[in-house]
């Protein structure tokens, strides 16, 4: 086998170990898969798999790393669609609504995970926090560009309006879920567009 054959074949083997444990974390939990069954259902061997990832923990921050571009680039997408700010923020906003309508949606892949994890200090939970707050930061600087007021308290909103739309969105009918979240993004930028800008304290 040359060089290039078997560099080939061990990304391929990568490949499939991620996109089977993506397929089963995403769907039935993260400590509820055995590395066994992953192992399995990617038909590698044992030592193909710690070739790649030192252990379980390192295949589910992929798992997170690889969710995490993935939104980067839906959210990069509905950034260079061009026009005004407050267009760019509902394409977005359009962006999530694909995927709470998308088959087999359960919800948000992060808040999902930071469940299964709940200690502060641990890397999973870590990575789910960096995730969230690149989203805060990156809407709040829209936000900003499309009013005249600071925008961190819209930009909270935004995420916590999201955050609520992908728990309902796998609870119930995904249609009306995409409609009402969308309905409450134009709230916040109308009140955002139209409020006055606020008095600065002392005067």
């Amino acid at each position: 086998m040359s060089r290039s054959t078997e560099g080939a074949s061990t990304s391929a083997a990568r490949a499939r170990l991620l996109a089977t444990a993506t397929r089963i974390f995403y769907a039935e939990g993260i400590h509820a898969v055995g590395i066994d069954r992953i192992i399995a259902e990617a038909q590698v061997t044992r030592a193909t798999m710690y070739r790649h990832f030192s252990g379980k923990e390192d295949l589910v921050l992929a798992y997170l790393g690889q969710a995490d571009q993935g939104i980067r680039g839906q959210v990069a997408d509905a950034r260079a669609s061009g026009g005004p700010a407050a267009d760019r923020i509902r394409a977005v906003g359009r962006s999530i609504v694909e995927g709470i309508r998308s088959p087999g949606f359960r919800g948000c892949a992060f808040l999902n995970a930071v469940a299964e994890y709940p200690d502060p200090a641990h890397p999973v939970h870590r990575a789910v926090l960096a995730h969230r707050q690149w989203f805060l930061d990156t809407v709040t600087e829209l936000l900003a560009q499309a009013g005249a007021a600071p925008a961190d308290t819209e930009g909270r909103h935004l995420v916590m309006l999201r955050d609520g739309a992908m728990s309902a969105g796998c609870l119930h009918d995904p249609a009306l879920v995409s409609e009402t979240f969308l309905h409450g993004v134009e709230g916040i930028l109308r009140a955002h567009t139209t409020a006055p800008p606020a008095t600065p304290a002392g005067q």
